[in-house]
């Protein structure tokens, strides 16, 4: 087929950006001087042939040695193109090499800034190179053939709550979602996220139907004598093995990037529980598409700056202009930021769109953009609801994939949890949760094991850097080596507390877990009062503690200051400590109050009925785990001739992320894909 005027505007505008930001960089650099004005244009088609020449031989050595491995070879081969180009251009001045890389930096920024001019979106400037050869490949081929089976495109948005999709439905910040909802092509319902309404507890019930023995985000383990941390390699290899059965929702050949477990997927991207594992990841090439095609991990990079740089403008704005309740938004949140809210976004639409090209089934993707920001900036805040609209992007732009894809691609959205909002448990106390309990112990203080730092947000990051070192080489040597001084194999990020002493505190959200290792187990709330009889009425009487939870002769019992709530028969003595939050409270706490690993003792915060906020014990304004609020009220968006069947509905509510893994299944086998 010859050439039509389509594949000559796909190509000049793939090409528009690196030619004009080349040209801009020759007028910065004093030792750049291109001398004519087609000078950049040939740069430029230079850069993309060699990309297209190198890939095949970067690919090899993904597989090899891992992609930082190839990332490296990769930005050297572009440097190495660009300069030769330059230097076989008699009318070119080029002052040495130092120059060409100052060229690659100021190509970086002018970029970014050719696409906001041009209105190129970051996403679809990401896959453009995908859907400039679907096009082509359609062209071709003349008329598509019929798309007979459908694929599934899961897209979790960590942390988003359905009273907030509604309203940026309403406004307008998500106007993808907005067109899907009013024109008819989906529905929105919620779902309750249980307690604990957490990523590792709703993923694990998304993803393989059972998250049971999950009682938080961490949690001691008294067999292994320390903590457990759901986003920690190791540990979360060791949950999926435990609640998976090997028939996952992407079992059969589909694809897991971004999540804490697998689903049972063929191929795992940035998935926790196989960061890192010899054999368990798709080949490092995977990640090629984006890390190696010219100038696109130098304008990635540049937009990470620029959100690292947003983000301490937007901390300083809530502190001048007094925004309450808020935290302390330095340290190392900026960068986390910026990893999570551009590198880590712009990765998984490249490896999105790369599988819907390559005819995966299923895939599911998690990002976290919104919850990383909304749990340090409060969750409707203007930052936090800019990441959704982001988000939304995304969708937009895997929706022109879909259209170009070899298969009819369907779109779920959903979440694994929403966020609550309050001033944290140390700002109305001026004390740590640890702090207090010691306070109320008596005796001669002992060692703890304290977890009420963030910990979260570093997740996608070890699994990002353990995929991209990979299991051979030098740099895999590298990873083991880095990973194996942790007990759960962290490579970045909070160190982990003393491995055992006699008191555990851990902050999950607004719910507080305690453990006394020392004393045999179970533990009950008759052995709590004879050993430490200020402990239960020292901690009912703190500012911000509404009920406790703890095992007793008649079972697991909600204590709140003036009554009890029996969690096995319902009976209530006084006042009803669970009434502000709702009719599946009494339910959640039962069930996890009867793990195996359960806490000896449950804190839970109280609830502001005139503000719906709720106190974390960790350092987090946004904050989900426990009740209340709009964190147990999840969202699922999907397509309406899909509905959603009135069997996994209780008393009018989809309830917990099991059912939503079955009705994921019943889709799939619907649509021919089980």
């Amino acid at each position: 087929m010859s050439v039509t005027g389509q594949d000559i505007r796909d190509a000049v505008l793939g090409l528009v950006p690196t030619a004009l930001a080349l040209t801009v960089a020759s007028w910065l650099l004093i030792g750049l001087d291109l001398g004519n004005w087609w000078v950049g244009p040939a740069v430029a088609v230079a850069a993309a042939a060699g990309d297209g020449l190198t890939r095949p031989v970067l690919r090899l050595l993904a597989r090899w040695y891992g992609a930082v491995a190839a990332l490296v070879l990769g930005v050297l081969t572009q440097v190495l193109i660009v300069g030769l180009t330059l230097l076989s251009i008699p009318q070119v001045r080029l002052d040495g090499w130092d120059t060409v890389l100052g060229a690659f930096t100021v190509v970086g920024v002018v970029s970014v800034v050719v696409q906001w001019v041009l209105g190129v979106n970051d996403s679809s400037y990401l896959v453009a190179d995908l859907l400039r050869q679907a096009r082509r490949r359609a062209r071709r081929q003349g008329a598509a053939p019929p798309k007979a089976v459908p694929g599934l495109v899961v897209v979790q948005i960590d942390g988003l709550s359905h009273p907030l999709l509604r309203h940026g439905i309403t406004s307008g910040v998500l106007p993808t979602l907005s067109r899907w909802v009013r024109s008819g092509s989906h529905d929105a319902t919620s779902w309750w996220a249980r307690v604990p309404s957490t990523t590792p507890a709703s993923q694990a019930a998304l993803l393989h139907g059972n998250n049971d023995g999950i009682p938080a985000f961490r949690w001691y383990d008294r067999a292994l004598g320390r903590l457990v941390v759901a986003n920690r390699p190791a540990d979360a290899e060791s949950i999926e093995k435990r609640v998976s059965d090997g028939h996952g929702l992407l079992s059969g050949g589909g694809v897991s990037i971004s999540n804490m477990f697998s689903g049972d997927a063929a191929t795992a991207l940035m998935v926790m529980s196989r960061a890192g594992r010899r054999g368990g990841l798709g080949p490092g090439s995977d990640y090629l598409r984006f890390f190696a095609r010219p100038f696109i991990l130098v304008r990635s990079l540049v937009l990470t700056v620029g959100e690292i740089v947003k983000e301490l403008y937007q901390g300083r704005q809530q502190r001048m202009r007094g925004i309450e309740p808020r935290i302390h938004r330095r340290g190392y949140y900026p960068l986390l930021r910026g990893l999570t809210n551009v590198l880590l976004r712009d990765l998984n639409v490249a490896l999105v769109a790369e599988h819907m090209m390559r005819g995966a089934p299923v895939i599911f993707v998690d990002f976290v953009d919104y919850d990383e920001i909304a749990h340090h900036a409060g969750v409707a805040r203007p930052e936090s609801l800019d990441a959704l609209a982001g988000v939304d992007r995304v969708l937009g732009t895997l929706e022109q994939i879909a259209a170009a894809a070899p298969r009819g691609y369907r779109f779920v959205v959903l979440s694994d949890h929403g966020q609550s909002q309050g001033p944290t448990f140390r700002q109305l106390t001026g004390r740590t949760l640890e702090e207090v309990v010691r306070s109320h112990l008596d005796g001669p203080r002992t060692a703890t094991i304290t977890a009420t730092g963030d910990v979260e947000g570093w997740g996608p990051v070890n699994a990002l850097l353990a995929d991209l070192l990979g299991t051979q080489g030098p740099l895999g040597f590298f990873a083991r080596r880095r990973s194996s001084g942790a007990p759960a194999g962290m490579l970045v990020g909070p160190p982990d507390t003393a491995p055992n002493g006699d008191l555990v505190v851990v902050g999950s959200g607004n719910l507080g877990l305690i453990w006394f290792p020392r004393l045999p187990a179970p533990v009950t709330l008759e052995d709590l009062r004879e050993r430490y009889p200020m402990l239960i009425p020292g901690l009912l009487g703190e500012p911000g503690i509404g009920f406790l939870v703890a095992e007793s002769s008649r079972g697991p019992l909600a204590i709140g200051p003036r009554g009890v709530h029996v969690l096995r028969d319902g009976t209530v003595q006084g006042e009803d400590p669970l009434a502000p939050f709702g009719p599946r409270a009494a339910g959640d706490l039962l069930r996890v109050a009867g793990f195996d690993n359960a806490a000896d003792l449950w804190v839970h915060s109280t609830l502001d009925p005139s503000t719906d906020e709720v106190h974390a014990f960790e350092e987090l304004v946004g904050c989900h785990g426990g009740l209340g609020g709009g964190q147990n009220d999840a969202v699922l968006v999907h397509p309406r001739d899909w509905p959603v069947d009135d069997d996994l509905f209780d008393d009018g509510v989809l309830y917990g992320a099991d059912r939503v893994h079955q009705q994921l299944v019943r889709w799939l086998r619907a649509a021919g894909l089980r």
